[in-house]
């Protein structure tokens, strides 16, 4: 052991004895490790914690609506700054996949400076679907960055549904 790891502060006047003094504090210890848990935990998930934005590539995720009724099944995809010809739309064993990657680029000018700032990444994301449908009637209408994807039901499905009686007891 190393006697010089004992003193709680060096040559460093304040600086290290307030630096001693935040170690020793168990709230702030308890800070740390509580930021280092959600940190770890966001990190391997590739999940974004709250207010974390889209501004950087590869850390859009596409927000969805799932919707259903007795004839179909609606998913609506906000998509802003995309175009129809970046997104791919495939379903599979039930399981509707959205694809594609987004640019963005912003300029900004003026007498002393030019700015350019861009950003792409590439977005999948996949839903189970609650019900079988007809994907040879499906359709996907792209209007103002919303991305509405109507899903039929299969016959099969509709007649699915049947309502049980409650009988007092």
């Amino acid at each position: 052991m190393v006697l010089s790891n004992l003193v709680p502060f060096r040559k460093g006047g304040k600086d290290a004895l307030a630096h001693y003094r935040r170690e020793a504090d168990p709230f702030a210890a308890f800070q740390r490790q509580m930021n280092r848990l959600v940190e770890d935990f966001f990190g391997e998930t590739g999940l974004k914690p709250f207010g974390a934005g889209d501004r950087f590539a590869g850390s859009f995720t596409p927000t969805l609506d799932i919707a259903e009724n007795d004839r179909e099944v609606t998913v609506t995809a906000e998509l802003p700054g995309l175009e129809d010809k970046d997104i791919q739309i495939s379903i599979q064993n039930d399981r509707l996949t959205l694809r594609g990657e987004k640019k963005a680029e912003h300029e900004g000018k003026d007498a002393q400076h030019y700015v350019v700032e861009r950003s792409y990444g590439a977005f999948s994301r996949a839903i189970q679907l609650p019900a079988e449908v007809d994907d040879s009637k499906a359709e996907a209408v792209f209007k103002n960055g919303v991305l509405k994807i109507r899903l039929p039901k299969t016959p099969t499905e509709k007649n699915k549904t049947k309502r049980i009686e409650i009988k007092h007891g």
